[in-house]
């Protein structure tokens, strides 16, 4: 399993970092989970959303599968207004 952590505010200013950690995961894994850990999350934005969703996409396409640990507050509130628990595991 790997984990790629979040920082408190997970917007459109961390797309580069976000896109080149789970790059660099993808390219040394398949058929894992992939954790993000929303611990410290306590604002995203629909950036955010947008990349877990392409990072979903990625995963699957090398048969790993993404999970949510951690969410709370105001971040699990949005993860489940979007829906995100329908697409991805939230633990």
């Amino acid at each position: 399993m790997s984990t790629l952590s979040l920082p408190e505010r997970f917007d459109h200013t961390f797309h580069k970092a976000f896109t080149d950690s789970y790059t660099k995961i993808l390219a040394q894994v398949t058929g894992q989970t992939i954790t993000l850990d929303f611990g410290k999350v306590i604002y995203l934005d629909s950036a955010a959303l947008g990349m877990m969703v392409l990072l979903n996409k990625r995963a699957k396409e090398k048969g790993c599968s993404l999970e949510i640990a951690n969410a709370k507050g105001t971040a699990l509130d949005v993860l489940k207004i979007a829906n995100f628990d329908k697409l991805i595991t939230i633990r």
